[in-house]
């Protein structure tokens, strides 16, 4: 058994709502991951991954600080899939292993702990087994984009571009163990957590 094999996988689309799910959780006592933040911690200056994604993108990436500025970033690899695998070849072993660490501190510290990976790219990294269940966070298309060029800022050619870069959303849909519609309110989503919550302790209870 492994140590995510006691935790539970909370993906989902760009703007898909992961997040606001990932906080319910975390307000009805979850120990959250955070992949995403992990990933940016991974890239400060003078940390190894920081010099390597440099190494492979150059200077134009920086900000006028010398730190990675993640907006340019993340324009250089979603418009270019090569791109988008070498930065992840570079940043998921990191993170995964981290990933581990956070896990096994949370398990040491509570055993039954619910703990809940929130990672936008479970499914594409081929990590949807390691988890004992996966929950995906889910909203209409239209929806999706309309968030990423709202708050996200994005021109819709740009969003269109980050969102075709991830796994379709509705095949993440079909593949997930529990699915939880953002289509609606934030409270809507509130009450689908609430719901769901007892099941997947009653499961982290029997995997301890």
């Amino acid at each position: 058994m492994t140590v995510l094999s006691r935790t539970f996988g909370l993906t989902g689309g760009i703007a898909s709502g992961k997040s606001t799910v990932a906080r319910f959780f975390e307000e009805l006592g979850a120990k959250t991951i955070d992949a995403d933040r992990l990933g940016h911690d991974l890239i400060q200056p003078s940390l190894p991954a920081y010099q390597e994604v440099v190494a492979l993108f150059g200077n134009d990436i920086l900000d006028s600080a010398g730190a990675i500025d993640r907006r340019l970033l993340g324009a250089r690899v979603f418009s270019d899939p090569q791109d988008l695998r070498r930065l992840n070849a570079i940043l998921h072993p990191r993170i995964i292993e981290t990933m581990d660490q956070q896990v096994r501190q949370y398990t040491a510290e509570d055993p039954g702990a619910l703990v809940l990976v929130d990672a936008a790219l479970i499914y594409e990294a081929g990590l949807s087994g390691s988890f004992l269940k996966v929950l995906v966070a889910w909203c209409h298309p239209q929806q999706q984009l309309e968030r990423l060029m709202g708050k996200g800022g994005l021109a819709r050619a740009e969003a269109e571009r980050r969102i075709a870069a991830q796994m379709p959303a509705e095949e993440k849909r079909r593949r997930a163990d529990y699915v939880i519609d953002c289509s609606g309110t934030k409270e809507n989503t509130r009450q689908q957590v609430v719901a769901l919550y007892p099941e997947l302790q009653g499961l982290a209870d029997s995997a301890s």
